[in-house]
């Protein structure tokens, strides 16, 4: 196939058209952190708090290799349109959650789980469709420098959605004749203007892509994956609180896990066009990338979902302070990943930036485990500066790797799998951090039970004219969900240390610059 090309003026409004909706998709992903302890206080689902993270990424994950196979047979704009379009009406039906009573049976946080699924659906599409469209646009060494913008696009949502969640969550409530519409709502309807927005810059600015290809998309393999994972997350989130981690209940839903998972990954090898091609593993840059992407968004999002719990419920500000906290951690995210980016376009060189960004992850994870209900927030804040500099480089180097060392017919598949091994971590680090901190908080004895930490949510989170006694948390529930949640960060920092021995496993390829060049060759292709 002749190579697309296209002209400076097309490429400029594909990027802006792209970041609208990578700002989209990133934004809703940091938006619900502070509404969180208000949500799970109004709709009464604290022991289901890990889901409503865990179903959208549980969707979106099984989603990525989905969309990018669509994305390779049909083209990019019209994946990217049906995804938006999904992800518009999740978002919808998400505010809706509960403003009904129970509905179907669902329960209000069950209804808002179900929906966040959905928005899953569709945000899978986003995410590997705009990284995608970049490879299609630029070569790998000119891609640093647009990941890296990319990477703070991603930023500046991290900064802008726990502002705004914490701020419609505090200050959002309306009177609308006799009904009220809880100022949480809003984190999910604040979605609309920028899908609609996004919508009409995809149609109208963006060229279409020619990367029309046969095949069919493997949905046995689809539904293996899901069989493989919803068991597993199902143990993990409920294991050890619900059933024990030795009854009949874990132990069939590991085994149902495990046997799905071994039939995935034999159905990969029998189909013309798997989800994820086993053949790529013998790629040891596609391999290690993917091995150590997967570890760092594993502790990085169980570490980040449950800083708003400890600054809420631990420390008891509210949630607009919680989200004004984040300020140093997305402002060290932003920062490391544009001058990341800048330096892999001059250097063509990934790796150096790879290890250096898990080695300052490792010591900013290790000092939020010396949190307290004492520490202050100025405090808490240089710490969490120190892990959003540790995170930046990651938001885009893997892929940059993993992109760089496969063949150009294999990038639209490299690529959803960089982002589907990425999620597959985030997705398993909140379930098993979730179930880690009600281990511990069942530990912690003395009466202390998750009724008492839903009396926690509600006094912490009552709105602010409800005068400072409402406000004040129990010092003791605070003390023993902030030690818990120290035990969580704790078992981040071991994942990461694992993550940076995986890194420097990575081999460093050369980038390939303007120049077509040779493709790059895969160690060993089956026969």
């Amino acid at each position: 196939m002749t190579a697309q090309t296209f002209t400076d003026t097309e490429r400029r409004l594909t990027l802006v058209g792209l970041m609208i909706v990578f700002l989209l998709s990133a934004l809703d992903q940091t938006v619900v952190s502070t509404a969180m302890p208000r949500i799970i206080a109004e709709l009464n689902g604290l022991t289901l708090y890990a889901w409503v993270t865990t179903a959208y990424l549980l969707t979106s994950t099984v989603m990525v290799p989905i969309w990018g196979k669509l994305g390779d047979i049909y083209g990019r704009k019209p994946v990217l349109l049906a995804g938006i379009a999904i992800f518009l009406a999740g978002s919808w039906l998400s505010g809706l959650s509960g403003e009904f009573g129970t509905v179907l049976g669902m329960s209000g946080m069950v209804q808002l789980i179900v929906f966040r699924a959905l928005q899953g659906i569709g945000g899978g599409a986003l995410f590997t469709t705009a990284f995608a469209i970049i490879a299609d646009l630029y070569p790998p060494r000119e891609r640093g420098k647009f990941a890296g913008i990319f990477g703070s696009v991603f930023g500046l949502a991290s900064v802008l959605g726990p502002l705004i969640g914490g701020y419609f969550t505090d200050h959002g409530t309306v009177h609308l004749g006799g009904h009220v519409i809880a100022g949480w709502r809003w984190v999910f309807y604040v979605n609309l203007p920028l899908s609609l927005l996004s919508l009409f810059m995809i149609l109208v600015k963006m060229p279409p892509l020619e990367h029309r290809r046969t095949g069919a998309v493997d949905y046995v393999g689809a539904i293996l994956l899901v069989a493989a994972f919803v068991p597993l997350l199902l143990a993990l989130s409920q294991g050890g609180h619900d059933f024990a981690w030795s009854s009949p209940q874990s132990l069939g839903l590991f085994a149902f896990s495990a046997v799905a998972l071994a039939l995935f990954l034999y159905a990969q090898t029998k189909v013309s066009n798997p989800l994820v091609p086993l053949r790529l593993f013998r790629n040891t840059v596609f391999a290690t990338s993917n091995l150590a992407g997967f570890l760092i968004s594993m502790a990085f999002l169980g570490v980040v979902t449950y800083l708003p719990l400890y600054m809420q419920l631990g420390l008891g500000v509210n949630a607009t302070t919680s989200g004004l906290a984040i300020l140093p951690l997305m402002g060290g995210l932003i920062v490391a990943s544009t001058a990341a980016g800048q330096v892999v376009s001059k250097t063509g060189r990934y790796k150096p930036l790879m290890i250096g960004g898990a080695v300052l992850l490792l010591v900013g994870i290790g000092l939020l485990t010396r949190v307290t209900v004492h520490t202050s927030l100025p405090d808490l804040c240089w710490r969490m500066a120190i892990v959003g500099l540790g995170l930046g480089p990651g938001q885009s180097m893997f892929n940059i790797a993993t992109q760089n060392a496969v063949e150009v017919r294999d990038i639209g598949v490299a690529t959803s799998s960089n982002q589907f091994f990425r999620q597959i971590g985030s997705t398993i680090g909140v379930a098993l951090f979730g179930a880690l901190l009600t281990h511990r908080l069942a530990d912690e004895g003395q009466g202390f039970d998750l009724g008492s930490l839903q009396g926690l949510a509600l006094k912490a989170t009552a709105p602010i004219g409800a005068g400072g006694a409402a406000r004040q948390a129990d010092a003791g529930l605070a003390q023993a969900l902030t030690h818990a949640i120290t035990g969580v960060f704790a078992a981040g920092l071991l994942v990461i240390a694992l993550g940076l021995v995986v890194i420097f496993l990575i081999p460093e390829l050369p980038l390939r610059g303007r120049q077509p060049g040779p493709e790059p060759v895969l160690e060993k292709e089956p026969v």
